[in-house]
């Protein structure tokens, strides 16, 4: 129940693949829990922590579980160089190196070092590749980073939108991806070497809204804002449960309403890059009778009459012996949203869907961006926990 009063903190901006109009943003976030039921590229805390800094099992390529396979991202504003040329970057938990080049070029100034290494990076869906430099990297006036590494692509492909990548995950991912090097530290490892932040921890809040591309979420590194949650902030540790235990995996029970129970506890994950909250098929199909939705045929999601949002109950997730309410507001997709989905307007859509596999799986949730935003979400890597709370926004209701 720890708190940590901290000031490195710094908003994002949160982007739905609008280009995954319709059933494919569904299928997104299938395809990207199939990778994580087939323990592709474990990045999860547990594996860092039982290898030390170094593992044997990162994964690259069409393999890897990154931000350009994730429905839902985050962009950040970072400065590179002094003067500071600012690279709107993607925040990526599932890569760790950092780089700009995309789209704005890179301006060296006197703090840039050219190393004459090169950089390749492979993700989900496209490829980085170009030279290494060091630089001054200010992602906050707070939180400057002096002499990091930084990629400067020369050929990005799958990068259209935005300058790079801010990768945030842990440091064993970077192996093999710079020429004559072996690991390279991460802008968390640098801010924790350089002891700008005391901690190596991510804490993640959310404000709800209904449009995207707009700051509505506050980053913090080194610890979690306790301005930002409210009550405590309870931590339970990383799951035991393979394949769930190899990320960010929590052990938890999932019930609807007075006497509905869905899920008995088990393991799964909580991940910023699913969309939707996702149980496994049993617990789908018993939450799909239980609220009397019915699949809508162009997005794929289950929806529901207004009749039936008024008689909507909520659901209730005990984890680590704390009970965190999503709220029938919770449960639906942003109606001004609907056009994302290529849905219909005024439409109600529930946020809940099929992962696709059965209860035992070993991951039978995952909590994405639709859970998560209703709740302060805090990484903590070097204790191998996740921590929760509620937020002012718990019980808002704005979709």
């Amino acid at each position: 129940m720890s708190r940590y009063v901290v000031f490195n903190s710094i908003p994002f901006a949160t982007r739905l693949r609008t280009a995954y109009g319709g059933r494919e943003f569904l299928e997104c976030d299938r395809k990207r829990a199939a990778k994580f039921l087939a323990g592709l590229s474990p990045h999860g805390p547990a594996i860092r922590n039982r290898y030390g800094m170094k593992t044997t099992a990162s994964t690259t390529g069409k393999d890897s579980i990154d931000v350009t396979d994730a429905g839902v991202t985050y962009t950040i504003s970072v400065g590179v160089g002094s003067p500071a040329t600012k690279y709107d970057l993607l925040i990526d938990t599932g890569s760790s190196n950092t780089w700009v080049g995309a789209n704005t070029p890179y301006n060296p100034t006197s703090t840039s070092q050219d190393t004459g290494n090169t950089v390749n990076v492979s993700y989900g869906s496209g490829t980085m590749s170009g030279e290494e430099y060091t630089d001054l990297v200010a992602l906050s006036d707070t939180l400057v980073i002096q002499n990091q590494s930084i990629g400067v692509a020369q050929s990005a492909q799958g990068f259209n939108d935005v300058d790079g990548i801010m990768g945030v995950g842990p440091v064993d991912l970077t192996e093999g991806t710079v020429s004559n090097t072996g690991l390279v530290p991460t802008v968390t490892d640098n801010l924790y070497a350089q002891g700008t932040i005391p901690a190596d921890m991510l804490g993640i809040s959310y404000e709800p809204s209904s449009t995207t591309g707009v700051p509505n979420g506050i980053l913090t590194f080194g610890g979690a804002d306790s301005g930002r949650y409210t009550g405590d902030l309870n931590y339970v540790p990383i799951t035991t449960a393979s394949p769930a235990s190899n990320y960010w995996g929590i052990d938890q029970s999932v019930t609807y309403g007075d006497n509905t129970t869905l899920l008995d506890t088990t393991s799964g994950i909580v991940d910023t890059g699913t969309t939707l909250l996702l149980l496994a098929t049993e617990a789908f199909q018993a939450y799909q009778q239980a609220t009397g939705a019915t699949t809508d045929e162009t997005t794929g999601l289950l929806t529901i009459t207004e009749e039936q949002y008024s008689q909507l109950q909520n659901m209730y997730f005990n984890i680590g012996g704390v009970t965190y309410i999503l709220t029938p507001n919770a449960q639906i997709w942003p109606r001004a949203l609907n056009s994302v989905l290529g849905g219909q307007e005024g439409q109600i859509y529930l946020i809940t869907s099929d992962l696709g596999s059965n209860i035992g799986s070993g991951l039978d949730f995952i909590n994405g961006f639709g859970w998560l935003q209703r709740f302060y979400s805090a990484f903590d890597t070097a204790n191998a926990q996740v921590g929760l709370a509620t937020t002012p926004f718990t019980d808002a209701e704005t979709n």
